[in-house]
């Protein structure tokens, strides 16, 4: 064997090394993750926090009385369209009144005078999911006057 064909079989023989690879995690696509609400919240004393999620189902033309709410509460649509106003606490004008469709969230201050909440529909349904987090217990609903 020549010393050429001995390098040869070297360099076609040799056992390499593998090589490994670990693939990075796909991302998911950009439809299928979403943020669809970024608050900052209140201060809690985190003693006690309990989160409770309500779904809130309207019928078409369908509403509630003023009421508030003694902890924040963050809302998804799910379906439909809800028509809501709050008076932010400790301000003596009412919000704007807000149309929320299918796919918006919401956030209400803790405590502020929910003065509207309705299905924006007489004909359709609307329901919406109601996230409240709060850190005492207390009822989630209070009502107050117009």
């Amino acid at each position: 064997m020549t010393r050429w064909t001995y390098i040869f079989a070297l360099i076609c023989y040799a056992p390499i090394p593998a090589v490994t690879q670990v693939p990075a995690p796909p991302k998911p696509p950009a439809d299928q993750v979403q943020t669809v609400l970024s608050q900052p919240l209140p201060s809690f004393k985190g003693e006690h926090m309990t989160v409770e999620v309500v779904r809130v189902h309207y019928a078409p033309g369908q509403s509630t009385p003023a009421h508030s709410h003694p902890c924040p509460v963050m809302g998804y649509v799910l379906e439909g369209a809800v028509r809501m106003q709050v008076q932010a606490p400790a301000t003596s004008q009412p919000g704007p009144v807000t149309v929320y469709r299918a796919k918006d969230s919401f956030y209400e201050a803790p405590n502020g005078r929910h003065l509207v909440s309705a299905n924006a529909s007489q004909t359709e349904p609307a329901t919406f999911l109601a996230t409240f987090l709060c850190d005492h217990p207390t009822p989630l609903v209070v009502p107050v006057r117009p």
